[in-house]
């Protein structure tokens, strides 16, 4: 079971750095807490549960065998509840944030930053809009997935180009001066989706705390692993586009030019799964295992992406390993193309 606890401070603290928000604050913070009071209640019942079972192991009344069953199928059935009740919650989340970008959501503390009247004399008022400093994109990238085993990226056990990332998220970029367009922070959340396709027909299998590529008996038509992560990305940007000068008012315009972005994330691991394609007396099988493979929970990296206007060359690395406790280090690597669409 992955550590949800992480999951919700780690979005929680991104809503409550917004301090120009305080309306989708407070609404993204009740969803969190909601979620947080899901995660303790399952840990409480499911504690409560195997305390029971080592009782009844205690007694005699069941093997030792049958109470390490009955744990599993108890950690597997809360899992199954936590990712029920919080997905709910995270759809009210989503809406929160559709509702954000699209303009949809009032914040009444905006209401009042966002235009004032101007009084050219005492009988003419016109509008005047102030431009905030501070805007949202939607974030997608996509491209090639691989391990750097022992910080090497040659010679990988992965396919080059069957092995792939998807990333997609909301990002916050906020200029931080007030007269000069060049320097930007760039923060959001994301979910990373890489997924790496071993070669020569092998899969992963575990053998207790290590995880190892094995043959498979029987030809595979696709062996596919999948970790899912829910990151915080912090770059610093570079905005190298001109500033807008339009009578005597001067405008900062982002993306408009090249840019360039360094910086990095941390997360958490929120799912592991094995996919496996083969075919069996003529049927097609599709076989999905999911676990935790050994990988790790937390998850951090470096990134950078250069480009121009909304598309960037993009790369990412994972300081920590993929997998907690192999015997031989092996760090997620991924570049592709990035898209920030305002």
């Amino acid at each position: 079971m992955r550590n949800l606890t992480v999951y919700l401070s780690i979005f929680l603290c991104l809503f409550l750095t917004k301090i120009y928000a305080q309306d989708f604050e407070t609404r993204a913070k009740t969803i969190g807490d909601k979620i947080e009071s899901i995660t303790k209640e399952e840990k409480a019942a499911l504690k409560e549960e195997i305390d029971a079972i080592n009782q009844q192991l205690e007694s005699g009344k069941i093997t030792a065998q049958a109470a390490e069953q009955s744990k599993k199928d108890a950690a597997v059935k809360r899992a199954e509840s936590i990712e029920r009740r919080v997905a709910l919650e995270e759809s009210k989340l989503t809406a929160l944030v559709k509702n954000k970008v699209d303009g949809t959501l009032v914040d009444s503390t905006k209401s009042k930053k966002h235009s004032f009247t101007f009084n050219y004399d005492s009988k003419k008022k016109d509008s005047v809009r102030v431009y905030s400093r501070t805007t949202s994109q939607l974030v997608f990238a996509l491209g090639a997935n691989n391990l750097a085993t022992d910080g090497a990226i040659a010679n990988s056990d992965f396919r080059y180009w069957g092995s792939h990332f998807y990333e997609w998220g909301i990002s916050y970029n906020t200029r931080l001066l007030k007269n000069n367009n060049l320097l930007h922070v760039k923060y959001g959340l994301s979910l990373q989706y890489n997924n790496l396709r071993a070669t020569d027909n092998r899969f992963f299998v575990e053998n207790g705390d290590q995880t190892n590529l094995e043959t498979s008996a029987i030809h595979l038509k696709d062996s596919r692993l999948r970790n899912v992560n829910l990151v915080v990305p912090v770059y610093l940007e570079f905005d190298f586009g001109k500033k807008e000068v339009k009578g005597d008012k001067t405008y900062f315009k982002i993306q408009q030019g090249f840019r360039l972005g360094l910086g990095g994330f941390a997360g958490a691991n929120i799912k592991t799964k094995q996919i496996l394609d083969y075919e069996i007396n003529g049927n097609d099988v599709e076989e999905r295992t999911r676990g935790s493979f050994n990988t790790n929970d937390f998850v951090y990296g470096l990134g950078a992406y250069v480009g121009y206007k909304s598309t960037s060359l993009y790369l990412k690395y994972d300081l920590n390993p993929l997998f907690e406790n192999n015997t031989v280090d092996q760090n997620n690597i991924s570049l592709g193309l990035r898209f920030d669409f305002n």
